[in-house]
């Protein structure tokens, strides 16, 4: 099995936007005063990051063009479901933690790092472990206090890079050993954050790989690809039993599950049905934005500053804002879905 997904991927490696760090905000020994307020914590990729790489191309436009109106530093024309989430526990989206100052983290910090993984990855960013040193960082420099963390939320997603990178060293040869330990360490993290006094974390279950625009390209993007779709089934699989066993050393449920696999098939099936009534919809698994060669992104221009993608009529049809992310129409969806889940955060 390992075999013919190893064949299938290497048609077509994922275009993961090359990232360089970017230097954090001076630091700042303010004490936020303790209250009731839920503050956001949030780790991970590009998924849930709403602006640390500064140097990237989701400072380009188009990007951003939905919402706030320019980029923004998200990898989708608008918002993603960390804001969606900020929104639910009715709170701002929390400061990415390159652009903290002292007067911006009272919702929380946002330490993803788009490309990057629950391991390293390609790409010069900081890996889960690294993001959450750096939260460690915070609360040894006393920013913010027990009261703060007890009454704070945790989101976590993390995953999809590091089965991109997997293939690219070699180490995807070795399926269910990468997938064992690379869960394993995802349940590291989860506890680390946890110990450091957060009593709610979310964490996203792995998206359906095999429906992501750069890879339905094999299927002429008419379906998404069953035996791709496998690995994020049985990573997630081992990721519950990870979370469940966690939940079970703690005595109470500290740890729930987003399920995006269900929730992005769930909504790319319903819109298929949909365009199948009405040709004049969208199909959900067209990128709004799409590029002209694999290896570019949402924002490359050549050297003449010629665009090197095409953008749809409109977005707020779309379910995929480019090759790997949805856009804010896609996350939106994706949200209402996952709004039962979230429930048991408050």
């Amino acid at each position: 099995m390992a075999n013919q997904i190893l064949s299938i991927i290497s048609l077509l490696l994922f275009p993961f936007i090359i990232f360089t760090e970017v230097e954090g905000a001076k630091k700042s020994n303010r004490v936020y005063d303790s209250n009731t307020a839920t503050k956001l914590f949030v780790f991970g990729d590009s998924y849930v990051d709403t602006g640390n790489f500064v140097h990237s191309e989701s400072y380009k436009i188009p990007n951003g063009i939905t919402f706030p109106g320019s980029p923004a530093g998200r990898f989708c024309d608008g918002r993603v479901i960390t804001d969606y989430i900020a929104s639910f526990l009715k709170i701002e989206s929390p400061t990415p933690y390159a652009l903290r100052n002292s007067s911006n983290m009272q919702h929380g910090i946002n330490f993803a790092y788009g490309g990057t993984g629950i391991f390293n990855t390609s790409i010069d960013g900081p890996n889960m472990t690294v993001q959450i040193d750096s939260f460690e960082k915070l609360i040894q420099q006393n920013i913010y206090t027990k009261i703060d963390l007890h009454s704070s939320i945790a989101l976590v997603n993390a995953g999809g890079n590091d089965y991109t990178n997997a293939l690219k060293t070699g180490r995807f040869l070795d399926l269910p050993a990468f997938m064992e330990s690379l869960v394993e360490q995802m349940s590291v993290n989860l506890n680390r954050i946890h110990s450091l006094g957060i009593n709610k974390v979310a964490v996203g279950l792995l998206q359906p790989i095999g429906c992501l625009p750069a890879l339905t390209l094999i299927s002429f993007r008419t379906n998404c690809i069953g035996l791709l779709n496998l690995v994020s089934k049985d990573h997630n699989k081992k990721l519950l039993q990870a979370i469940q066993k966690l939940n079970n050393q703690t005595g109470k449920s500290v740890f729930i599950t987003l399920d995006l696999y269900s929730s992005f098939l769930s909504t790319i099936e319903t819109m298929q049905k949909k365009r199948a009534e009405n040709s004049t919809l969208m199909n959900p698994l067209q990128p709004c934005c799409d590029v002209k060669n694999l290896g570019d992104s949402c924002g490359s221009v050549d050297d003449k500053g010629e665009k090197k993608y095409s953008l749809c009529e409109n977005p707020k049809i779309s379910f995929f804002w480019d090759n790997v992310h949805p856009s804010q129409n896609g996350w939106s969806a994706v949200y209402r879905m996952l709004q039962p889940s979230l429930a048991q955060l408050t």
